[in-house]
């Protein structure tokens, strides 16, 4: 017996652990239904604390299934879909529950093709869609739907949103669970399998906004303050030059890391697309090498097409800061960053624009007091007030 005394500590360890992996275990399977219903096989999702039941009858091709996940908020949706032609979320045939105008729960079919979704037929024979709101707040989605006789394996997409706008559901969050729940659906050995590394990582989605909120959110917008103002001191000629060029170039090397991120993002990201942050990227990464290219063209101060040039020059760089500023507070609206992002960059937002007004100020003082100094007078019997320029 006292031998046995060392292995004691352990055994009771081992005894306080079942119970908790038996409630892991047992996480699907707890779950009940009404009407009877019974299910052979019962999966919980890696993600989005979903579960799914179902029986395949391999006779007839047809799954009967019961998806169960709680949505983003009481108003929201669950959403369950077989995707035949890839593993994303454009091309699947879905099923979505969710209160009805009625304020009874109903479920309907959506072919997904975009972001703008609409009710329509799938490409599956659907029968029994009903669904259910439990005491919990999960929606309970059941129905049967013929996916072919011989079917082994199925691409399976599950979602859950926040919100229904006149009877249609709002597009849902981009938080990493959402943008990862999808995988294989093993129909013969009842096994699911989540997404690998099919949803890119916050760790990316964090360089690509890092980079592009320092280079066109705050190294290009520093260089135009650098032209604009500083060229103004004639000791800082032609010094003002190159602060103005190394910051213009920085901020275009650093900005085209954040761009190819982008590219990235949007080759890992299958079947999601942000169309207006993507354009605007594309505009802004064109207008920034139109303006680079253009340097090698700038014609000397006395060319007549200098003056020309200028206003080319001012009218893309500052629609490449516009651009770049609405863009990365787009971003932030993908990224759904917490406030303090976002209120850290208009803060940043606000030291430039204060800087700007600052030396503004002082600019036109600079240039007031040179225009006084620049009259003369002369004692031929007339005043004559000499041209004088900046």
């Amino acid at each position: 017996m006292a031998a046995l005394l060392p292995f004691i500590p352990l055994l009771l360890s081992y005894l306080l652990l079942l119970p908790s992996a038996s409630l892991v275990a047992a996480s699907c399977s707890s779950e009940t239904f009404s009407k009877n219903r019974f299910y052979t096989t019962c999966n919980d999702l890696p993600h989005l604390s979903s579960s799914l039941h179902f029986t395949y009858d391999s006779t007839n091709g047809t799954l009967s299934l019961a998806f169960v996940s709680t949505p983003a908020s009481s108003s929201g949706w669950v959403a369950w879909a077989i995707n035949p032609t890839g593993t994303g979320m454009i091309g699947s045939q879905a099923l979505i529950a969710f209160k009805q105008p009625s304020g009874s729960m109903g479920v309907k079919t959506y072919s997904i093709s975009g972001y703008a979704i609409k009710e329509s037929a799938i490409s599956y024979k659907t029968s029994d869609l009903s669904a259910e709101y439990g005491s919990d707040g999960k929606i309970q989605m059941f129905a049967n739907v013929v996916v072919g006789k011989g079917m082994t394996t199925l691409n399976q997409v599950w979602q859950v949103g926040g919100s229904v706008t006149n009877g249609v559901p709002d597009v849902h969050a981009m938080k990493s669970d959402n943008t990862a729940s999808m995988g294989k659906l093993d129909l013969v050995n009842g096994v699911s399998t989540g997404s690998s590394g099919a949803a890119p990582s916050n760790h990316k989605k964090n360089v690509h906004g890092i980079l592009n909120a320092v280079s066109w959110g705050i190294l290009i917008p520093l260089g135009a303050i650098i032209a604009r103002y500083v060229r103004v001191f004639e000791v800082a000629d032609p010094a003002w030059f190159y602060m103005h060029v190394s910051c213009q170039l920085a901020g275009y090397a650093i900005g085209v890391a954040g761009w190819a991120t982008g590219l990235n993002l949007g080759k890992e990201s299958k079947g999601i697309t942000y169309t207006t942050h993507r354009t605007i990227g594309i505009a802004i990464f064109a207008l920034a090498t139109l303006q680079l290219f253009a340097l090698f063209l700038r014609p000397n101060k006395d060319h007549k097409f200098r003056f020309y040039w200028n206003i080319y020059h001012h009218m893309v760089g500052y629609s490449v800061i516009i651009l770049g500023a609405i863009n990365i507070f787009r971003g932030l609206t993908i990224l759904q960053s917490e406030d303090k992002w976002r209120t850290a960059y208009i803060a940043v937002i606000c030291v430039l624009v204060g800087i700007a007004i600052i030396l503004e100020a002082i600019t036109w003082m600079v240039v007031l007091k040179r225009r006084r100094g620049s009259k003369k007078t002369y004692s031929n019997g007339h005043n004559v007030q000499q041209p004088f320029g900046v």
